[in-house]
C-alpha cells in the first residue's frame, strides 16, 4: 500500500510538471509570433504640431521615410490656389503640409529652400511648391501625403482618418 500511494503522488507530481510545461511552451510560441515592439511601434507616428515654426521644414520618421512637415505661413494660406488648399492639413487653424519627403519621380529626397517657399530635387531637376504640388518636370505628381488623424494638436501617422479618405477620392494623393 506504501508503494501504492507514492506511485500515485509521483504520478500525479509528473502530470503537474508536465502541465506547466506545456502552458509554458505555448505562451513561448505565442510570443514568438508576436510582432516585435518595434515593428508595431514603426507603424504610428504621433507629431505634436504645436512646437513648428513658420516656414521652417521639420523631417520626421515614419515606417523609415523621411516626412516633411512645413507650417504654412499667412502670406502662403491667403495667397493659395484651390489647388494648394487640397493639400493642406488643418490643425487647430492653422495649415500644414505634412507629405513623404521622396521624389515621385525616382525616390530621390528633395531640398527646401525657405526663401524660395519650394522644393528641388537636384537628382533630375523636379521642383515642388510649398504645398508639395509639382511645378517643374520630371516628377509625375506631387509628393504623396501619408495616412494621418488628427487628434486635436497631435496629428498621428499611419492612421486613416475621414480627412484622409476625401484626399485619396478627390486625387490630392495616392
Amino acid at each position: 500500500m506504501k508503494n501504492s500511494s507514492r506511485r500515485g503522488f509521483m504520478g500525479k507530481a509528473f502530470g503537474a510538471v508536465a502541465g506547466v510545461g506545456a502552458v509554458a511552451s505555448l505562451y513561448a510560441m505565442k510570443r514568438s509570433w508576436d510582432p516585435l515592439p518595434s515593428v508595431k511601434a514603426a507603424g504610428f507616428t504621433t507629431l505634436d504640431m504645436s512646437v513648428y515654426e513658420e516656414n521652417v521644414l521639420v523631417t520626421e520618421k515614419w515606417r523609415g521615410k523621411p516626412i516633411f512637415v512645413l507650417k504654412k505661413t499667412k502670406k502662403m494660406v491667403e495667397s493659395a490656389t484651390e489647388k494648394q488648399k487640397s493639400r493642406d492639413i488643418v490643425v487647430n487653424g492653422e495649415h500644414f503640409m505634412i507629405v513623404i519627403g521622396l521624389c515621385t519621380h525616382l525616390g530621390c529626397i528633395p531640398a527646401y529652400n525657405s526663401s524660395k517657399e519650394g522644393f528641388l530635387c537636384a537628382c533630375h531637376g523636379a521642383q515642388y511648391d510649398w504645398s508639395g504640388d509639382v511645378t517643374a518636370l520630371p516628377a509625375p505628381r506631387g509628393f504623396d501625403i501619408p495616412p494621418f488623424k488628427v487628434e486635436g494638436t497631435k496629428v498621428i501617422l499611419g492612421e486613416v482618418s475621414s480627412e484622409y479618405t476625401e484626399m485619396k477620392a478627390n486625387g490630392v494623393t495616392l
